[in-house]
Parts: structure tokens; C-alpha cells; sequence
């Protein structure tokens, strides 16, 4: 099968009736690849848990691969990266949510999987504090050399996409359309300028998609999901900061926001996030390091072969993966395990117990 084959299947799968991104990667985890899904037999495909005869049947009567055509030629032409659920390139961290993308559209320099990535999102028309905060806010992290994600749009997400460039820090834009086009317009030089420094553009819509309204929740669960932690800086009580923020923490991502007066309209959002505890209430940079853990320097030390030998099989690939990386976080434990998420958990409790590990602020272990 050749490359432009391969991603023929691709796409098609995306574009499957009853076939979202749930059963697409129910699908993805029983076969080797899309074109096996196609070529598959409906009793075969009927008998998959989460598929069943009404989906099965949909993907059999799929024909309609030549519309596909032009998009690949599109994807050649620009010289976009296509990532599908099962690429190395892919987001792990969206891996870890039960919805990812089945695929994704992306051009620009900066890595996917970056090891601090954080999101910055806020209200489309912020105050001078917003403003302020922001600032401060990119200042304080850079030393740090996070990736910093937002969605592109007007307000605080093209603040903080102009100042992670300011301080050649790398971003990524998360867009609601397709690749050939930005929304809003007055924000292609700003792209422009992300694409050749130090960042990109990503999305999981193909190009011709239209920036419509409905697009831009689904866009914003790829920001929660890519992300360690989200910062909200400024918000009102409704709108896509406040879908990004309860989607992250539905994710089980740390959520953080920055306070503003109780009179002020564009910090009720956060205030609201900090009362229903689904925000960390923070000042500073300085206060995302210390609870992420960035700032912690565990020694590096060699665990005893006696200990190794009273460790199971589990208990034992964490504290391998450890030793390697002197402080992990939970999702990069999991990526580097292969263990399922409660396996996962209930493990690091029982090394917790035993001593040999310890949580620090941000879902981050380290040896002790």
C-alpha cells in the first residue's frame, strides 16, 4: 500500500456516518490500520465491541473515497503532517482522553509532545489586568521552556501566542477550521509568524472546513487534552475558556486561573472555577512552576536490587521508568508503562506505601 493509499483510509475514516472518534478508535485498537477496517469482513466488524450491525453495515456502504482525492493533493501541495491515532508524532497526551482526534492536520516546527505544555486561554475581550497578567505570566514560565498552547483567537490566545514568540518560547495555535484558511483574518501575520519561529498550527478539520460555531468546542478539547495544566486569565462565566476549562478538568489536567474583583464581568469565569474547586487559584508563573513541579531537583539515586526483588511486574516498570527520567508525570508514566490508567493508579499507591516513590503538586512522581 502506498503513502497516498494509506491516507486515503485515513480520511475516509473520519468521514464515516455513525463513525466518530470514539468508535474510530475502538476500531483502530482491534485492526493494524484503516485500509483493514474497509477491507474487513461486516460479520467481523458487527461482532466488535461498540460497533455492532447499524456501523458496521455504514462502513461497508462507504464509497465515496474520491472526495479524498483533492484533499491529498492539498496535503502534498503544502507539505501538511497528518497524524493519525496510531503515529509516533502523535499527541500522547491525547491518547489519555477517551475522545482523541482520529486525525490531525498539522504544519510548523515545534514538537507535539513536549514535556511541559501548558494552555493559556481567556476571553476574547480582555482588560489591561488581562493584559498585564499575561504578560507577566509568559515572562515568569520562560525560563522554563514549556510549549504554550491556545486557540489563535482574538484576546488572550493571540496575547499569549504573541509573547511565547517574544520570549522564543514555542505555541501552538489549535484552529477550528481547516489549514487553509485563519480566523479570524487579522491574525494570518501572526501565524505566519509562528510557523517560521518556533511553533505551528494544528487541527483535526480538513481544509475547506468553514470556522462555524460548533467547531470551536470540539477544537477546544484538543487544547485541554494536548495540555499538563490550563490557565484561565481572564473569562466570563460563559463561553469557550469556560468549555476548555471543564473539559480539562473532566480530563483529569490541572486547571489553574488567575482572581479578579468579584464586580468585574471578565473575571467571574475564574472566580467561578476557583469557588466549584475546579481551578487552582494562582498569582503568578512562579506558582504554576512550584505546583507542576518544575522547580524540584530530586537526587538522582540507585534503587537496591533488594528492593527491585520484592517488586511485581508493574511496580517495577515505574520505578525503571523513574530512574530514567528523575521526575515523571502521570500521563508520561502511563505512555512509558503501557499500564491502563486504574492499574496505573492503584500501582502508585502501593509504591507510595511501600516508600520507594512520592507524589509532588502537579501529578508528578519522583523517587524518594
Amino acid at each position: 500500500m502506498t503513502p497516498s493509499q494509506d491516507l486515503l483510509y485515513r480520511l475516509a475514516l473520519t468521514e464515516v456516518p455513525q463513525i466518530g472518534t470514539v468508535q474510530a478508535r475502538i476500531l483502530m485498537e482491534y485492526f493494524d490500520n484503516a485500509e483493514a477496517v474497509f477491507k474487513s469482513k461486516k460479520s467481523t466488524l458487527e461482532k466488535i465491541e461498540g460497533i455492532g450491525e447499524m456501523r458496521a453495515a455504514a462502513i461497508k456502504s462507504f464509497h465515496q473515497f474520491k472526495q479524498f482525492e483533492k484533499e491529498i493533493i492539498f496535503i502534498e501541495k503544502y507539505k501538511i503532517n497528518v497524524l493519525f491515532l496510531k503515529d509516533e508524532a502523535y499527541p500522547k497526551k491525547l491518547l489519555n482522553c477517551y475522545d482523541p482526534p482520529t486525525l490531525l492536520y498539522y504544519k510548523g516546527n515545534a514538537t507535539l509532545n513536549h514535556s511541559k505544555t501548558i494552555a493559556i486561554i481567556g476571553t476574547r475581550n480582555h482588560t489591561e489586568y488581562g493584559k498585564q497578567i499575561t504578560h507577566q505570566l509568559i515572562e515568569d514560565l520562560s525560563p522554563y521552556e514549556p510549549l504554550i498552547i491556545s486557540g489563535l483567537a482574538a484576546g488572550i490566545d493571540a496575547l499569549a501566542h504573541k509573547r511565547s514568540l517574544y520570549h522564543q518560547i514555542s505555541t501552538i495555535g489549535v484552529l477550528g477550521h481547516g489549514l487553509d484558511t485563519i480566523y479570524p483574518s487579522h491574525n494570518k501575520n501572526l501565524a505566519k509568524e509562528m510557523l517560521q519561529q518556533k511553533g505551528g498550527l494544528l487541527t483535526e478539520f480538513r481544509s475547506g472546513t468553514l470556522p462555524d460555531r460548533h467547531n470551536f468546542p470540539t477544537r477546544n478539547r484538543i487544547v485541554a487534552g494536548m495540555s499538563d495544566a490550563v490557565i484561565v486569565i481572564e473569562t466570563a462565566c460563559k463561553g469557550g475558556s469556560m468549555i476548555t476549562a471543564r473539559l480539562a478538568f473532566d480530563y483529569h489536567r490541572d486547571v489553574f486561573a488567575f482572581p479578579g474583583k468579584t464586580t468585574d464581568a471578565k473575571s467571574e469565569g475564574c472566580n467561578q472555577l476557583i469557588r466549584e474547586q475546579k481551578a487552582q487559584l494562582i498569582f503568578s508563573g512562579k506558582d504554576i512552576a512550584e505546583m507542576m513541579g518544575w522547580d524540584q531537583q530530586p537526587t538522582k539515586v540507585t534503587i537496591q536490587k533488594k528492593i527491585f526483588d520484592s517488586l511485581d511486574k508493574n511496580e517495577t516498570s515505574i520505578v525503571e521508568s523513574l530512574e530514567k527520567s528523575s521526575s515523571l508525570h502521570i500521563d508520561q508514566l502511563q505512555l512509558s508503562t503501557s499500564l491502563s490508567g486504574s492499574i496505573l493508579a492503584s500501582t502508585l499507591l502501593q509504591l507510595e506505601l511501600k516508600g520507594i516513590i512520592r507524589q509532588m503538586p502537579g501529578k508528578v512522581f519522583i523517587l524518594t
